[in-house]
């Protein structure tokens, strides 16, 4: 009987802390859920609304909030321009340039929650080019082709856009999700009026704060969303 009570409570516990994320985000504020920017950044995604993750392969908070984010981004569809900078918090310049490789060679979906999973899981922390390197021969990818851009100026320059990124969006902490280079928002910022809640719970709490966001810059560009077409219904003869 006890446990039964137990099991309730914490169902009801949840659903109040559910419930809470959805009420406090109903109507976001400025220096709370999200924040604006003094020195707004350039875009370049045309009539689409930017998006850009600051993200790191070594942040646990990252890789629990991907797979949440990923579902987001693909939902916006043409909504969105979505991008990501890999931040350099530790050093850690070697994961950088795994991601902006990866990338360049145009297999960055197809291994990007596997390089979490190597961090996070197979505990490979990726912190020198050996432990990229054997990430990569574990990965089948071709190790001369991935070393060529591995090592090339063009990665190095991403590197470096990547400092001029951070300092410009002011991030001090990963994941922070900016939208139309003058927003930025995360979900220890969208969570921070809930209370102690899962981490699960608060990363669900940025994803209305998102789409509040989107809408808020669609309405001020006078952009409209993109709906998917309705295909008519076809009648039998």
């Amino acid at each position: 009987m006890m446990r039964l009570i137990r099991q309730m409570l914490t169902l009801l516990s949840l659903s109040l802390m559910l419930g809470g994320a959805n009420a406090a985000v109903g109507s976001p504020e400025n220096g709370k859920e999200y924040k604006l920017l003094e020195r707004p950044q350039p875009v370049e995604s045309g009539k689409k609304i930017e998006v850009v993750e600051f993200f790191g392969y070594f942040c646990p908070h990252c890789n629990a909030l991907e797979p949440l984010l990923a579902d987001w981004v693909k939902k916006q569809g043409d909504n969105i321009s979505f991008k990501r900078v890999h931040v350099n918090f530790h050093g850690l310049a070697p994961q950088q340039k795994l991601y902006y490789a990866l990338e360049a060679m145009g297999k960055i979906e197809e291994f990007h929650v596997k390089v979490f999973n190597a961090y996070h899981v197979d505990r490979n922390r990726l912190q020198t080019d050996g432990d990229v390197m054997e990430f990569v021969a574990k990965s089948g990818i071709d190790k001369q082709k991935f070393l060529d851009v591995y090592n090339s100026f063009a990665i190095q320059s991403k590197l470096n856009r990547s400092a001029q990124l951070m300092t410009a969006f002011q991030i001090d902490s990963v994941p922070t999700i900016a939208i139309d280079g003058r927003y930025i928002t995360a979900p220890a910022m969208t969570a921070v009026t809930l209370g102690r809640v899962t981490e699960q719970a608060q990363n669900q709490s940025v994803l209305p704060v998102l789409d509040w966001l989107i809408a808020k810059v669609q309405k001020e560009k006078n952009v409209p969303a993109v709906v998917d077409p309705v295909k008519p219904s076809v009648k039998k003869k």
